[in-house]
């Protein structure tokens, strides 16, 4: 029998005889039969009612104490502690708290020092001589805790370093007169050239900035604490030290200089980034770039003459020279950076 005979019978000879006559448990009827009332709405944690919370009367007398003045200019646990001596205790002094924060009213009184957001540096370059990057690394000494430092002076279209020292110190008068020569060596007139740095003491002096000034020299700097800001010349120091020949120590600063003598004129000349189609620094900020990749595309046209089998896709190409060269790029457009 079917739970539709049952119901029918149900009503003249009660529900236990007739699931007893159909062989349905009477337990299972019940249970596919039964109403259930609703489930309670839950009440949201910060809607439902506290019974330790404060009455809205309690809490105004707390503030009321507080703001009298001779608790004014006190710390809440001052006050909690002279109410309690006096034999008043109006609530905890983390209530004390939390009714002042509720009320908007435990926030710093003293005067706080604002800073404006720092704006990221946006520098573009299509061309050598337009935007440099420089800063100063250190170079481990003879003994230990003393240093070398180094001076760079990078082109971040060309990465052709146009100007580099080495010094026993950081100093923003060496800073001054190396840039001044290496603005005279290149020849870069007013208004043409933007130099970026981070925020080093050297970089940030009051010379340095004057002497950029009086060269219409534009300058620029990384952002506090960003040194992603500054990426050409981190890239460029790391190429340095990541070297084989570069040693753990020098022994004086005439061994510094002389490894640097060697280093960048290979950097310089001979060394192929992979940000400019693996071409030299010196073939692109000179211009010969385009001429090296004339004679690539035509020994790799070669090569694909001779066995075209070999290149499945399409025939061999140079990688492309380099576009813009970006210090930071905006967001909101499409650029080819480096």
């Amino acid at each position: 029998m079917t739970d539709e005979a049952i119901a029918l019978l149900a009503p003249r000879i009660g529900t236990r005889a007739a699931c007893a006559a159909s062989g349905v448990p009477q337990a299972s009827w019940y249970r596919r039969h039964r109403i259930s009332p609703p489930a309670p709405v839950p009440v949201p944690h910060a809607e439902r009612i506290q019974p330790r919370a404060l009455a809205p009367a309690e809490r105004t007398a707390i503030l009321d104490v507080l703001h009298t003045g001779r608790f004014a200019d006190l710390a809440p646990d001052e006050v909690w502690a002279t109410l309690l001596d006096e034999g008043t205790y109006l609530g905890s002094v983390s209530t004390c708290y939390r009714v002042l924060r509720e009320a908007g009213e435990s926030r710093e009184r003293r005067a706080q020092a604002t800073h404006p957001a720092a704006v990221k540096p946006e520098l573009a370059a299509t061309g050598p001589n337009q935007v440099c990057s420089w800063d100063i690394t250190k170079l481990h000494g003879p003994a230990k805790w003393t240093y070398y430092h180094l001076y760079v002076i990078l082109d971040i279209f060309s990465r052709y370093v146009v100007g580099w020292m080495v010094a026993t110190c950081e100093s923003a008068v060496l800073a001054e007169k190396l840039i001044a020569a290496t603005c005279a060596k290149q020849g870069i007139g007013r208004g043409q050239l933007s130099i970026h740095a981070d925020r080093g003491s050297s970089m940030t002096s009051k010379p340095v900035a004057l002497l950029l000034a009086d060269l219409g020299v534009t300058q620029s700097h990384s952002r506090p604490h960003v040194s992603n800001d500054n990426p050409y010349s981190e890239a460029q120091f790391k190429t340095l030290k990541y070297r084989p020949a570069f040693p753990a120590r020098f022994s004086s600063i005439e061994a510094a200089r002389a490894h640097c003598q060697d280093f960048f004129p290979w950097y310089n000349n001979e060394h192929h980034h992979g940000g400019l189609g693996l071409h030299t620094a010196a073939d692109v900020h000179y211009g010969r770039a385009a001429a090296v990749r004339a004679d690539r595309a035509q020994v790799l046209d070669a090569a694909y003459l001779a066995h075209p089998e070999r290149f499945v896709r399409k025939p061999p190409a140079p990688p492309k020279l380099p576009g813009t060269s970006w210090i930071n790029p905006p967001q909101d457009k499409e650029t080819d950076t480096q």
